[in-house]
């Protein structure tokens, strides 16, 4: 599977984020084979008709939405190619991170690196002509740098990823509490390091020196679902995964993800989905999305 690689642009500012114009990137957006990428796209619909393939989920695409899109995540984009209008954000994680000075920065938006909650949200036309102008003060700001353009890029895009935050809590009736929920911002990312290597919630309240009940209640408080639920949907996305992406056989994934056995991975499986691993895997080749 091809992964793209964030391509620094010619721009002068020393930033590994950019805006992309709809009609300069057309062409990529309208290949309909699957890839993923290392860097971070939203991905801001003025007008589209199609569908998306992501994170294992089947998003149909509208007017006046917005996409987000975690690295590497496969996708499959099928647009029409008329009357399609768009821009797009990308960043890299580390150096969002760095920019706004919090290694936590990325986990503290709850549309990255989702899995309980849709990829996409819905917004007013007017709010869209109003992100798309902000968008193209961050590339003027790109191309023609002054002195302050860095401040300017900074403000921008933090105003921007807030937004979108306060937005899709609403949309999905999420918690926008940051300030006590530390651990459970530490799990997310423990999770997305770590999950093909430690599937027992122990392992994890150990790495957070915290006792089980305080990351559960924190968890839950912010997620709206148990500790255990998160690392147990974590960890069947690793193993959908794999059934869709990796060309390995069942045996093969279970001693790779730490199952003692490949019975215990399928049993797992059945628990969380209520169907084999192979049953899905046929429904995912016949476009049924589970």
């Amino acid at each position: 599977m091809n992964t793209i690689k964030f391509h620094k642009s010619d721009c002068g500012v020393e930033v590994l984020l950019n805006v992309l114009i709809g009609e300069d990137v057309k062409e990529s957006y309208l290949n309909t084979d699957t890839f993923n990428t290392d860097f971070f796209e939203i991905v801001i619909f003025k007008k589209v008709k199609g569908t998306l393939i992501l994170n294992q989920q089947k998003i149909k695409l509208t007017d006046n939405s917005i996409v987000f899109i975690s690295p590497f995540q496969k996708r499959k984009w099928k647009l029409a190619p008329d009357d399609l209008d768009f821009t797009v954000l990308v960043f890299q994680e580390n150096f969002l991170n760095d920019f706004f000075s919090d290694k936590l920065f990325t986990y503290r938006l709850l549309y990255f690196y989702q899995l309980n909650f849709p990829l996409d949200i819905l917004v007013e036309r007017e709010e869209i002509a109003k992100i798309c102008a902000m968008l193209s003060e961050i590339k003027l700001e790109l191309v023609s740098p002054q002195p302050d353009s860095s401040h300017i890029i900074r403000s921008l895009t933090y105003y921007l990823l807030q937004k979108f935050n306060r937005v899709y809590a609403i949309q999905n009736k999420l918690s926008l509490d940051n300030t006590e929920h530390n651990f459970a911002y530490q799990y997310k990312l423990l999770l997305e390091l770590h999950i093909r290597h430690h599937q027992r919630i122990e392992d994890y309240v150990k790495l957070l020196g915290v006792s089980r009940i305080t990351l559960n209640a924190v968890v839950k408080k912010l997620f709206h679902v148990t500790a255990t639920h998160l690392l147990k949907q974590r960890l069947l996305f690793e193993i959908k995964n794999d059934l869709i992406h990796s060309g390995k056989t069942i045996t093969e994934i279970a001693y790779e993800l730490n199952f003692s056995e490949p019975n215990h991975l399928m049993r797992f499986f059945k628990a969380q989905t209520g169907m084999t691993a192979g049953q899905f895997y046929a429904n995912y080749q016949n476009g049924i999305f589970s």
